[in-house]
């Protein structure tokens, strides 16, 4: 799962891999934007991403299903 993160006065935008679902990333976001003060996120690797909430621009929240690779036939 993608997530993008626009943070306000950075030109760049925070992009990260988790292997949480769409709607364990939302409710996240939304838990942190209703009261507390940082949004924390893991990635895939098992990093801790801490984002000011204050800071936040925006959220964009990839879809869950993966892209085909390869050569096939229907």
């Amino acid at each position: 799962m993608e997530i993008t993160i626009g943070v306000q006065n950075l030109p760049r935008e925070l992009v990260l891999e988790s292997d949480q679902t769409a709607d364990e990333i939302a409710a996240l976001v939304a838990a942190a934007l209703a009261g507390t003060t940082t949004l924390e996120l893991k990635d895939s690797r098992g990093r801790r991403i801490f984002v000011p909430t204050a800071s936040i621009g925006y959220v964009e929240i990839g879809s869950e299903e993966q892209r085909k690779v390869g050569f096939g036939t229907i």
